[in-house]
């Protein structure tokens, strides 16, 4: 089942797509907070966006070009200002496809069923993890906050990665631990809890203090 977000402030138009969506299957969320589209694609994490161009606040232009800093997926656009600069816009921006309006309900499902075989595999998964406005890339292996980017060591990027999957939940020594050491060699203990230590002051520097926590006598979490 793919995930399809839908940024259109049209809300019958939104809805009409929504149902046509759920009803091969798949599931779909319109975008409720048009003054930050980034925070519902981050949390809500889906396979495809389709994306208006006149939108309130900012432009649909914008908006892919925010989600293409963090992420690669497909953004198809559906717009009423279908004339060839806008079309070109569009996929210069970042866009996969472009859909004008008003358009047909079912070529709209063949398009965004055609992207999505384009793009993915029954092996995808998710290319980024977020929290409180943090954001763990797994492609490039970097964290943005706040328009900040900071570069991660392997084992940085490792232990982020293991908290941030499971955030909200402690997370063992042992299985940070074991995450490092499957792939080089074994870490005893304190050489962890430098890393930590190392990764915590990094994070610092960005404005994410205490980001992670320590659970006395279990392991880490971020909360």
């Amino acid at each position: 089942m793919y995930k399809i977000f839908i940024v259109e402030d049209d809300a019958a138009i939104a809805s009409i797509v929504k149902k046509q969506i759920i009803s091969w299957g798949n599931d779909a969320r319109c975008a409720g907070n048009f003054r930050n589209i980034i925070e519902e694609f981050t949390e809500y994490q889906p396979h495809l966006v389709l994306m208006d161009i006149m939108l309130p606040f900012f432009n649909g232009y914008h908006w892919c070009s925010e989600i293409r800093k963090i992420s690669n997926v497909p953004v198809i656009f559906i717009s009423s200002a279908s004339d060839n600069m806008n079309i070109v816009m569009a996929m210069n921006m970042g866009g996969d496809d472009f859909i004008a309006k008003p358009f047909d309900i079912d070529v709209l499902t063949a398009k965004i069923s055609a992207v999505l075989r384009r793009c993915y595999d029954l092996n995808s998964s998710t290319s980024f993890f977020e929290h409180k406005g943090a954001i763990l890339n797994l492609n490039d292996a970097t964290l943005t906050y706040e328009g900040q980017k900071l570069e991660l060591t392997k084992n940085d990027f490792r232990i982020l990665q293991a908290l941030m999957q499971n955030k909200g939940k402690v997370v063992s020594r042992e299985t940070l631990m074991l995450k490092l050491w499957e792939i080089d060699s074994y870490i005893e203990e304190n050489t962890l809890t430098v890393n930590i230590n190392r990764l915590r002051k990094k994070l610092e520097t960005v404005g994410l203090a205490d980001f992670i926590k320590t659970k006395v006598g279990t392991g880490y979490i971020i909360e």
